[in-house]
């Protein structure tokens, strides 16, 4: 799942980066380096447009719902959200992987994240019960935020190929070990 896309643009980056393109830009290049693994991958979107009904009176909740059937419907071993954070502080930064019920996918994701991207992380996989999507679909589902547009160090990086590419070959990795232990 690309989070955000069409009119939600997501976190908007302090150098403007918009969320929801450094977001499909990821999910794109995880699915292909999947696919090479022999992996079948379920996009909720490969463009810039959100899922809404055309028709809908609240287009993020209508987008939310639309999201949800289609992972449910696909019946996956796994669903990863692909998102960006932001905060106040600037300063904070890392890469962090949310769940509600796929603790054992999160976790491996983190520990990909960290061992294969950035040994300085000191973040863990957090539970969370807020999230829509984490709390509605029936397979293990993981939020990854692969970073902090907020801070202009890593909104420089997330939006560098080279970057993008050692994220999506640790989410890779992390998948994989999902899949295999699953």
């Amino acid at each position: 799942d690309s989070g955000h896309g069409g009119n939600d643009p997501g976190k908007i980056g302090v150098a403007g980066t918009k969320e929801k393109e450094v977001n499909l830009t990821i999910a794109l290049k995880l699915k292909k380096h999947l696919e090479r693994q022999n992996i079948r991958v379920i996009m909720t979107r490969t463009d810039d447009r959100n899922l809404a009904d055309a028709n809908a009176t609240n287009e993020k909740i209508s987008d939310m719902k639309q999201r949800v059937a289609k992972m449910n419907s696909g019946q996956p071993d796994a669903v990863i959200s692909i998102h960006q954070n932001s905060y106040t502080d600037s300063s904070v930064k890392g890469a962090q992987v949310f769940y509600y019920e796929g603790k054992m996918l999160a976790e491996l994701l983190q520990k990909s994240l960290i061992d294969n991207v950035d040994p300085q992380n000191h973040r863990v996989a957090k539970a969370n019960s807020g999230y829509y999507i984490l709390k509605n679909t029936s397979a293990p589902t993981v939020i990854v935020e692969c970073g902090f547009l907020s801070n202009p160090e890593e909104e420089s990086l997330l939006i560098s190929a080279a970057y993008q590419e050692k994220l999506v070959e640790a989410l890779q990795k992390g998948i994989c070990a999902y899949l295999v232990e699953h």
